[in-house]
């Protein structure tokens, strides 16, 4: 006999009610019958945002994404905005990626929209999640949605909230609008929409942002430069498809290759193990492609096309891929120069970055005598600092994770823009007879060598959260005097919101909670634990840095046994 916890099923009663379609009844009765674990998972809690918005498995049930958990939020935030902006004619801008259901989804949250006498503007097609937050502030709208699950594995789907700004909620905002949605009932969605309100938008906002990723992307390169940049492009079956193709052959670059066998989108990603540009095995085609042709760079993004892969030729010839810190570094200095030798270093003027990312970031800002401002990871804590501080001057933003924001024209990260970015300091350092690769190690001739790794575990399910849960328990209540023989001189708890030293004081972290943990050492090396507000994940970044001794391979391998080292200490390997 198949066990069902009361809990569970008392949920599952819930949707077994002729409110929900057939299908989705159909689908939980065969579940009830041969899937409890399945069951369980899919009603064990209700779908939360995270990171970058909510993102789940599509299927039945409160932990999953559909149209009713997605109507739901739509349904609730509709509310939230009537009463936030009492009496205003309310305007929404939708988009949505390649992945299954995605279509169907945009059209069901518009629906909802518009059934509670919103307007809507809804792209007709895919579009880049960077398009969609330079359209909500370009159309004047008090929010956006995107469908999307970015890089997640094929059965995800998921809906990241935009607002006024083009930023993705962040508190109190989102907490705010929870608890909107945790008040309904599934039957107060209003599904039953009203065309009149839903205005298909297409060639005039592609046309506008295509000439704000040129203005913002283009830096002094000449003509020639850009037309001797030989060119791979894959946009991993996604949206980017779309955008990048266009705004590259304007901005005069004629050798462009496009990986075809990755040109179409397919929400199943046919191709690779993970459309993620963070994991190599993603752009192995595209680099194939650029040894058999002799290109300079490659560039690859994930399906929403906001995270940016970059490969290029490494001192024997060979394409090498960037890592993010790499990308963000190359990127942040570029720019920073041509300000600086153009009008100069602003006091409003910063750079920002994460709390995960490369501390590097902030040792080159402190060279242009600026700040580098660091948030909690994901792009919406960028796009908040900008919101903040109207009074100052975002020069670039960037996470290790492949993210990379130019100015705040868009205000989340954008591989739309940052691809053109990367083609034009490619195409300068080429007509110098030389790479990217060559100008990061510039950089680390004058700031230190710094190398950095990313080491994930998928913990799916229930018992997988619980499993994450109990690793940073147990790194918060036995924290580590040393790691690989350096004393750890601070621990920087943001679940708590304090920094302990040594000698067991504590001084307060001025951010938002988050449950992530970050041991500092006296020789620089930092490793940092979170658990993945998007993904059955727990992440550990590790950081460690060398001064620059004349051979950068030389102390980028010693770097690397660093790495090994600190890794098998945490049993993370």
């Amino acid at each position: 006999m198949i066990y069902i916890a009361p809990e569970i099923l008392e949920r599952v009663n819930q949707w077994l009610v002729p409110f929900f379609d057939e299908t989705t009844q159909q689908e939980i009765k065969e579940m009830i019958a041969s899937d409890p674990k399945g069951l369980e998972d899919s009603f064990y809690k209700n779908l939360a945002f995270g990171t970058g918005g909510m993102r789940g498995i599509m299927g039945p049930g409160d932990n999953r994404i559909n149209k009713y958990t997605l109507g739901k939020n739509t349904q609730g935030l509709s509310q939230y905005l009537k009463k936030v902006f009492p009496g205003e004619s309310l305007k929404v801008a939708i988009a949505y990626d390649c992945r299954h259901n995605s279509k169907s989804l945009a059209a069901e949250v518009a629906n909802v929209f518009s059934a509670n006498g919103i307007e809507v503007f809804l792209f007709s097609d895919l579009r880049p999640t960077p398009e969609l937050s330079f359209s909500v502030k370009h159309l004047n709208c008090h929010c956006g949605i995107v469908l999307t699950a970015s890089h997640n594995p094929p059965e995800y789907n998921g809906y990241k909230v935009y607002w006024q700004d083009g930023g993705q909620l962040v508190p109190p905002q989102d907490k705010e609008i929870i608890a909107v949605i945790n008040e309904l009932a599934y039957t107060d969605i209003q599904f039953e929409g009203n065309a009149d309100l839903i205005h298909n938008i297409d060639t005039e906002l592609d046309e506008a942002f295509i000439a704000a990723s040129l203005a913002n992307g283009m830096k002094d390169t000449t003509p020639e430069q850009r037309a001797a940049l030989k060119v791979v492009f894959t946009p991993l079956h996604g949206t980017s498809v779309t955008v990048i193709p266009e705004v590259l052959t304007r901005a005069g670059y004629s050798q462009m290759q496009i990986v075809e066998a990755q040109a179409t989108p397919d929400g199943d990603f046919p191709t690779v193990k993970s459309p993620n540009p963070e994991e190599p095995e993603a752009l192995s085609m595209a680099i194939q492609i650029a040894e058999d042709t002799g290109a300079d760079v490659v560039i690859g993004t994930d399906p929403d096309s906001d995270r940016l892969g970059i490969a290029v030729r490494d001192e024997n010839g060979k394409m090498t891929i960037l890592n993010g810190n790499q990308a963000m570094v190359i990127k942040t200095h570029f720019l920073l120069a041509q300000k600086a030798a153009s009008s100069g270093i602003q006091s409003e003027d910063y750079i920002a970055s994460t709390i995960v990312s490369t501390p590097m970031m902030g040792v080159m800002a402190a060279d242009f005598g600026m700040s580098c401002e660091l948030g909690l990871t994901g792009f919406k804590w960028i796009a908040k600092m900008v919101k903040d501080m109207p009074e100052r001057n975002l020069i670039g933003g960037g996470e290790e994770s492949f993210g990379f924001m130019v100015g705040d024209f868009v205000r989340d990260k954008d591989a739309v823009t940052a691809s053109l970015l990367a083609c034009e300091i490619a195409a300068q350092q080429k007509a110098k007879g030389e790479t990217l690769l060559d100008y990061a190690v510039e950089l680390y001739k004058k700031y230190g060598v710094y190398q950095e790794e990313l080491i994930s575990f998928v913990k799916p399910g229930k018992s997988g959260a619980e499993e994450i849960q109990a690793m940073m328990k147990s790194l918060r209540e036995t924290p580590l005097k040393e790691i690989i023989g350096e004393a750890v001189m601070r621990v920087d708890d943001y679940q708590h919101s304090v920094s302990t030293h040594p000698d067991g004081s504590q001084t307060p972290i001025d951010m938002p909670k988050s449950n992530v943990l970050i041991y500092w050492t006296d020789q620089g090396t930092k490793v940092a634990a979170r658990p993945s507000g998007t993904e059955p994940k727990i992440k550990f970044y590790l950081s460690a840095n060398a001064p620059w001794e004349g051979n950068y391979r030389k102390t980028q391998a010693a770097l690397l046994d660093k790495m090994d080292r600190i890794a098998a200490q945490f049993n993370l390997r």
